[in-house]
């Protein structure tokens, strides 16, 4: 079986048991997320395995789910913030946008840290300079403006876990 055929199995799978998680049992739910399913893989089913050499797949399995648990704490932590910005006006804030550096090549991993800095409220990709390995972000509340610093505060958090799951 080729690397394309596999990843695009996996993407399929992972789509469909999303499809069901989030819908009910319903038969017309299930053919529609068996269809959408197969949409999905067969047009983005080959960015998910992109070579044979990558770690063993219970390896990238756990480290997913931690990322999974730790994209969660950090998210709460990052709301607690927020409201705390909202809720006391008279805070001082200090909106920018910084700079920070990722070691990621791959386009699923890049792809995976920029929403994941999206997601966590406060922050909002704007910018990926791939050659560079420069995401730009807006962030709502600047505490430096040192890339080593800024890039510790906002992309570090998962990095590490999300170069175990994709490089």
């Amino acid at each position: 079986m080729t690397l394309a055929v596999k990843s695009k199995i996996i993407v399929f799978i992972l789509a469909f048991v999303v499809w069901l998680a989030l819908s009910g049992t319903d038969v017309q739910q299930i053919v529609a997320g068996a269809v959408v399913a197969l949409l999905v893989s067969l047009i983005a089913g080959s960015f998910l395995v992109a070579s044979h050499n990558q770690k063993h797949l219970l390896h990238r399995w756990l480290y997913a789910l931690l990322y999974f648990v730790k994209f969660l704490w950090e998210m709460v932590k990052a709301n607690v913030h927020v409201a705390y910005l909202v809720l006391h006006p008279n805070v001082p804030i200090k909106p920018g946008i910084v700079k920070i550096k990722t070691n990621l090549k791959k386009d699923a991993a890049i792809t995976v840290l920029t929403n994941s800095i999206t997601l966590t409220p406060g922050t909002l990709t704007v910018d990926v300079n791939e050659e560079k390995g420069e995401i730009y972000v807006h962030w709502i509340d600047v505490k430096t403006t040192d890339v080593d610093a800024c890039t510790k505060e906002i992309g570090s958090r998962f990095e590490s876990i999300l170069a175990e799951v994709f490089e």
